[in-house]
């Protein structure tokens, strides 16, 4: 049931839903994306297994993109979409992945490029070369034209082999590095990978007087991105956002102001009456049409819910990103 009155001060309907007049904040991100196939050799009954090695793919997309993690120096990953085998270069199963990291435009390219690609390079390493049960290929995702430079693979991922690895063109002119694997199969991994600059951050606050109906409604926008091409959502179904500011040495604490188990608590909480749950959805988005598709489609799933009560978006006044975009700009 939908809470009598408004909760937002400035705000508009949007599919009755009411909708917070505000700004959503970004940032600007470096990001690969990346396709990876992998030999499934799986029965039906395993894709809906619990147990994810069942299925290397999908253990493969978990592993990969575990523990977001821009907001203490490092990267932050997501599945952007699975790719059926007669649209990948060597016509097996796979998983778009993204990988994110923050941009400073008073540090040159060059510089934040090579932290970032050995933060990458680790997690292909150990998450996708392996874990994966020996079986994977990595190729470059991103479109030429939306990128601005790219990262040679061979210097911190092909010289696994020890020496013994190769180099050879393959899936119509891929320049591939192969590396010999103990398993009988070689990884395969593209020796040019292409990033861009992109939109990271990009956050939807969603109050609801239900906990479980809130986390159903937030789960379900999460499931619909999966259709949004170009996107990813790091956190899923995020239970926290953070409070930018007063940050301990462990990095940013949950932003009790919109706690509602605090509301009675805290002083000026921000916790609407009769609201007893606000989840987030992050999305980080290589540019400014997608996010707005994603943020479409995320807040035409949510509306659904009667007890979704308002929508809104993290807002910082710009402590977070320069990147300030109208949410009713994104939606109408």
């Amino acid at each position: 049931m939908r809470v009598a009155g408004r909760i937002f001060e400035r705000s508009f309907n949007y599919k009755g839903v009411e909708i917070e007049d505000v700004q959503v904040e970004a940032f600007d991100g470096l990001f690969l994306r990346v396709l990876v196939t992998a030999e499934r050799g799986i029965k039906p009954k395993d894709i809906e297994s619990p147990w994810l090695e069942d299925d290397e793919l999908r253990w493969i997309a978990y592993r990969a993109t575990s523990t977001p993690s821009i907001v203490v120096g490092r990267l932050e990953a997501g599945t952007e979409m699975y790719v059926p085998s007669e649209r990948t270069p060597d016509k097996r199963d796979g998983v778009v992945i993204q990988y994110w990291y923050s941009y400073r435009r008073d540090i040159s390219v060059e510089e934040q490029i090579r932290k970032f690609w050995r933060e990458v390079s680790i997690r292909i390493r150990q998450d996708i070369l392996s874990c994966s049960g020996g079986t994977s290929r990595l190729f470059n995702y991103l479109p030429k034209e939306v990128s601005v430079g790219e990262v040679d693979t061979y210097e911190l991922v092909g010289k696994c082999g020890g020496g013994y690895e190769r180099v050879v063109n393959k899936y119509d002119g891929r320049e591939m590095i192969i590396v010999p694997l103990m398993s009988g199969f070689d990884f395969e991994i593209e020796r040019k990978l292409l990033y861009g600059i992109g939109i990271a951050g990009a956050a939807l606050w969603i109050f609801c007087t239900s906990v479980n109906e809130c986390r159903e409604a937030c789960r379900e926008a999460v499931k619909r991105l999966y259709n949004v091409e170009g996107c990813i959502t790091p956190f899923g179904a995020c239970p926290s956002g953070s409070l930018p500011e007063n940050y301990p040495p462990i990095g940013p604490p949950t932003n009790y102001y919109y706690c509602p188990s605090l509301r009675n608590i805290v002083k000026n909480s921000k916790v609407p009456e009769g609201v007893r749950a606000i989840y987030e959805i992050v999305i980080n988005s290589m540019d400014i049409d997608s996010l707005r598709k994603a943020i479409r489609e995320s807040v035409n799933v949510l509306v659904q819910y009667p007890g979704v009560v308002g929508i809104s978006a993290a807002n910082y006044g710009g402590r977070l990103g320069r990147l300030l975009l109208r949410l009713s700009d994104l939606l109408c």
